[in-house]
């Protein structure tokens, strides 16, 4: 898709932004009238902590209070039996699909989809009128270039910015995605549905040879971000019936497409989501970097860069250890982080997401919680010298040890394969002279990461997380180079006052590039950073799930 490099970057940029903007008010402001009310273990569904009470499925003659839960939602009763142990020489409980629906529709998300890219053809046509190299205007689409494009597939890789390739895509992907996911599809129909409608725009939505790594990107990690958008904004609706103003606004900028089809078709279509409230845990950093540096061996040294003011997002989402939760829809278990620069040519520096697809939860002992199973990924990393992307699926776990009293371990360590991109924001002489007319490039991506984060008490945090990427040359147009790059992340949060905290955060980088008709590239880069961060809860993201903890 030929579209403006930072337009394409901006617009789904500022919306993440204001999305997890809106998420953290509106989140906070549930949590605050949540506390007012008697506690209960099982927040979606009302049932006190205590309750044995358990919901029949659909079809039972068991009859139910209506409103145990919001409209549209049906579990199974072993969720909300708050039974989490696992059975049979510790074999833990296998991932199911998603649970029945109320109602569902493939062709409302059909018609939506259709309506969304025929739009997106008519905006991109107004604004994008310039011919392209072959002197084509990309979105003057008609009858005879869809049926040339379904005729010829004729599919290569496109040239296009890597942002607008790696980030924006995927946020199209997510949005159309949503569609379907809010008809009462589950995880796997939408995903269908995004990559069709990825399939549809790159036959008719421009005038161009349709592209692979559009086609990957658009519609599967789009379909990953959809996911991990739409459950948060479910998280911000808290369940009502009847959420009110603010909390409507924060759901439509977190998953726009999720929300318009909430409001128009009110309680027709049910979601299949947890009934037992995930634990969770987020925190909003701000940031003023103190030392910025850059090295490339193909310059004359060392960089030291302007220094910068920072804003980064996470959230974990159904971390292990919580007493009823189950795990039995893709990305039950997610993190997500979205960092973003003061910066007009760069304003989204990362945007990092995996999530559990299949998998089961298991436990060690008295003092150990965990899951494992197959992960979904999808990267997109832009720092300032080089930058890497990339959707893959992995074999992984995650899970948390109480070392101590007070003193908690969590980690996760994953390992697989993906279809990824990485490369350079500066391109050399030589890369032009050897033909390189695009500044990264594509391939099969073995990937793996580690991440540990130690938690003291509810004062103090350390947490490090370290990602490699090898973007070889294998499956891409470029089997010639390959690139390694690794990404270490290591901070320290020290809660001040009530969810206020101070603290540092250091991250370093490194790349190796590899091209037959270039020279080899090595580079890094660092960033040392004080931090302000407003927390989700003062525990800091530990789990509690003992009984008599010692």
């Amino acid at each position: 898709m030929s579209i403006n490099n930072r337009f394409f970057l901006g617009r789904p940029g500022v919306c993440l932004i204001l999305a997890m903007l809106a998420f953290i008010y509106a989140d906070t402001k549930r949590a605050a009238a949540f506390a007012a009310e008697q506690p209960v273990s099982m927040e979606l569904t009302g049932l006190p902590a205590t309750s044995n009470t358990s919901i029949p499925l659909s079809g039972s003659k068991t009859n139910k209070p209506p409103s145990l839960l919001p409209a549209g939602l049906q579990v199974d009763e072993t969720i909300l039996s708050g039974d989490d142990r696992t059975t049979g020489n510790n074999a833990p409980e296998a991932t199911r699909p998603d649970l029945a629906l109320v109602d569902k529709s493939y062709l409302v998300p059909a018609l939506e989809i259709s309506g969304f890219l025929t739009a997106l053809n008519l905006f991109d046509r107004q604004r994008y009128t310039s011919p392209d190299e072959y002197g084509n205007k990309v979105y003057d689409t008609s009858l005879a270039t869809t049926w040339s494009n379904l005729r010829r597939q004729d599919w290569k890789y496109d040239s296009d910015p890597f942002n607008t390739n790696q980030f924006g895509h995927p946020y199209q992907g997510a949005m159309m995605y949503g569609f379907a996911r809010s008809s009462g599809l589950n995880f796997w129909e939408s995903l269908i549905y995004s990559n069709l409608g990825s399939f549809a725009w790159e036959m008719a939505g421009e005038n161009q040879a349709p592209a692979i790594n559009d086609q990957i990107t658009t519609g599967n990690a789009g379909s990953l971000l959809g996911e991990a958008l739409f459950r948060m904004s479910n998280l911000v609706l808290g369940g009502s019936s009847n959420p009110g103003f603010l909390r409507e606004t924060g759901a439509m900028l977190i998953s726009p497409t999720s929300e318009v089809n909430r409001l128009a078709f009110d309680k027709r279509f049910g979601t299949s989501l947890p009934a037992v409230h995930p634990a969770t845990f987020w925190r909003l950093t701000l940031g003023a970097s103190l030392n910025t540096h850059a090295n490339d061996i193909l310059s004359t040294g060392p960089t030291n860069l302007r220094n910068n003011t920072a804003m980064d997002f996470y959230m974990s989402y159904g971390l292990p250890g919580k007493q009823g939760y189950s795990y039995v829809r893709p990305l039950d278990y997610f993190d997500f982080q979205i960092s973003t620069l003061a910066d007009s040519n760069n304003p989204v520096e990362n945007v990092m997401l995996r999530g559990m697809l299949l998998g089961r939860k298991y436990e060690a002992g008295q003092n150990f919680r965990g899951i494992w199973g197959l992960y979904g990924s999808y990267d997109y990393i832009s720092p300032y010298l080089f930058r890497v992307s990339s959707t893959a699926a992995s074999l992984g776990t995650t899970g948390q040890y109480w070392v101590a009293p007070g003193i908690a371990l969590q980690g996760s360590l994953l390992g697989g394969i993906g279809f990824g991109a990485a490369g350079t924001q500066i391109v050399t002489n030589d890369a032009w002279k050897a033909g390189i007319t695009r500044d990264y490039h594509y391939g099969i991506t073995p990937q793996g990461l580690v991440s540990a984060a130690l938690h003291c008490g509810d004062r103090t945090l350390f947490d490090v997380t370290s990602r490699g990427y090898y973007v070889s040359g294998h499956g891409a147009d470029d089997i010639s180079g390959s690139e390694t790059i690794v990404r270490t992340n290591a901070g320290i949060t020290f809660r001040v006052w009530g969810r206020h905290a101070l603290g540092a955060q250091f991250t370093e980088s490194w790349r190796i590039a590899k091209h037959n008709n270039i020279p080899t590239r090595s580079q890094s880069e660092g960033t040392i950073t004080l931090v302000y961060t407003y927390l989700g809860n003062a525990r800091l993201g530990a789990v509690e799930w003992r009984d008599n903890p010692r």
